[in-house]
């Protein structure tokens, strides 16, 4: 199928979201864009979060990473069951209790106003660098297989330009209120996708679902649980890893938890969280059984790419563009924009509410709104700007930047809130910000040692030192449990700035409430 059609389809998929768009955004407000109107249906939500979580950075890397890992990555998945539980009987109960708009509005009440500017900055640096790099990616995708292939090829700034443009569009006006609807039908696009291309190259393979299973098992891409324990996927790092990433980038997140506590009450909250990990664990390993069936029949057909390019390498090839092009790229798309568009909504009411505070001003409607569209559009430019530095750098395999960065960044976040719903103790504020800072600079530095490339570079043949890496962690390698050591290092760093209270104080653990 030509380029040309593919583009057209990816228009007429444009043109969709924004009616729905302009359907839902009638009669919007302000509390329609920052929650919804606390008015959401639980099942949508938990449908559309499907999307957010997965984003077009899974679509692609999780299939791509199959073929070095196995299905390693599954153990992260399993993880992710044990945060979400803790989501939902924990941190929701917290958030409901104190009628949150902003999720860190919860540490200023604990521990201050320092506290709540360090959070809300933690979570804008993280979802800025993170939802940039998901749309870098898929983007790159859109580009290399069909942009730059019309008769007229469009610039990749260009591109970016205009797909942001569109998210303004549909986002700007309605917020998390059309989000929910959004998110929902590009969901229904991704997992039609996932489930299509799936079938079509089972068949191509010349077998069914168990034929190709075995097949992937005879090639070792199977392997589940890795039990060498100074590799970085080691299972116990990945479970562990994978349980606290789900705490902080969807607990602890605006963008995720701004959805969640949009929907009318605590219970039906809950049945979203539990509802969406138990579908998210199914695809998730659909993802997987993707990749496996993608790079055998990459084997048969002697393709070799990067692993980020296999899946539209294979998918968009004359053997299959006329059978799943478009579904491949509409999927695609639809896994790009519930990452793209909710994390733009999430970062403007954030900074809104958390940074300048517009709920506390003396603030007209109209007023509250002017400052909430140029916040808006700012956070879009920063998007465009970010997108650039992606492609500069390019990246390949994405996800595993993802995690890495989020180990860093949320660690701090990890870190304020159990300390908070754990303890009782009270937290000098000049030195919050100090604290939130170093723990994440020492994680990077144990990281760092831990790593043989990094050490065989930097430390060993730029600075000339003996072997320290080796002799400090026996060759054992820092996975996804990196987040966990960060949130432990800024909960001792924030037990050192502290001191008891006998106050009663609004962060008391929430099943004592």
């Amino acid at each position: 199928m030509s380029a040309s059609v593919l583009f057209t389809f990816v228009i007429g998929y444009f043109v969709l979201l924004l009616t729905v768009a302009w359907y839902t955004s009638r009669n919007s407000n302000n509390d329609s864009f920052f929650i919804g109107n606390r008015n959401s249906n639980w099942m949508l939500v938990a449908f559309g979060m499907i999307g957010t979580s997965l984003s077009g950075v899974t679509f692609v890397s999780v299939p791509g990473g199959v073929g070095g890992t196995a299905f390693y990555y599954f153990q992260v998945v399993i993880g992710y069951l044990f945060g979400y539980l803790v989501i939902a009987f924990v941190l929701l109960p917290l958030y409901y209790r104190m009628n949150l708009t902003s999720i860190y509005t919860y540490l200023e009440k604990r521990f201050g106003i320092s506290a709540h500017k360090a959070g809300a900055f933690f979570f804008i640096l993280s979802r800025i660098v993170g939802a940039t790099a998901r749309l870098y990616l898929v983007i790159n995708i859109l580009q290399l297989f069909i942009l730059d292939k019309l008769a007229t090829p469009i610039p990749f700034v260009l591109t970016a330009l205009i797909i942001l443009l569109m998210i303004l569009l549909y986002t700007f006006e309605g917020g998390v209120k059309t989000i929910i609807y959004t998110d929902t039908l590009q969901t229904t696009g991704m997992l039609v996708g996932l489930v299509v291309c799936t079938i079509v190259i089972i068949k191509a393979l010349g077998t069914d679902f168990s034929g190709a299973l075995s097949m992937m098992s005879d090639k070792g891409y199977t392997r589940l649980f890795n039990t060498d324990v100074n590799s970085g996927s080691y299972w116990l790092k990945h479970v562990l890893g994978g349980m606290f990433i789900a705490i902080a980038m969807t607990g602890l997140d605006q963008e995720m938890m701004q959805k969640n506590i949009s929907v009318r009450t605590l219970k039906d909250s809950q049945k979203n969280i539990m509802t969406f990990t138990a579908v998210l664990m199914l695809v998730n390993f659909l993802f997987l059984f993707l990749g496996g069936i993608l790079y055998l029949y990459a084997s048969t057909k002697g393709i070799s790419t990067a692993p980020d390019d296999l899946f539209p390498t294979i998918a968009l090839s004359p053997a299959f563009s006329g059978t799943i092009g478009v579904i491949f790229v509409i999927a695609l798309i639809s896994a790009l924009f519930p990452s793209v568009d909710g994390a733009i909504t999430s970062l403007t009411s954030c900074f809104c509410i958390d940074i300048l505070g517009i709920n506390k001003k003396e603030m007209d409607e109209k007023k509250k709104r002017r400052t909430r569209l140029k916040v808006h559009f700012t956070f879009a430019f920063i998007f465009f700007i970010m997108t650039l530095v992606f492609k500069a750098i390019n990246d390949k395999l994405i996800i595993g930047f993802i995690l890495k960065f989020a180990g860093v960044t949320y660690g701090p976040l990890l870190g304020l809130f159990a300390f908070g719903i754990l303890t009782k103790r009270k937290l000098n504020q000049k030195l919050i910000w100090t604290v939130c800072i170093v723990a994440p600079l020492l994680t990077l530095g144990i990281d760092l040692l831990s790593s043989p490339e990094v050490y065989e570079k930097m430390w060993h043949t730029t600075l000339g030192l003996g072997d320290i890496s080796n002799s400090l962690f026996h060759g054992y390698k820092i996975g996804f449990e990196l987040i966990l050591i960060n949130g432990i290092l800024t909960f001792l760093g924030l037990w050192m700035i502290s001191k008891k209270t006998s106050l009663e104080v609004a962060g008391s653990p929430a099943w004592q409430s």
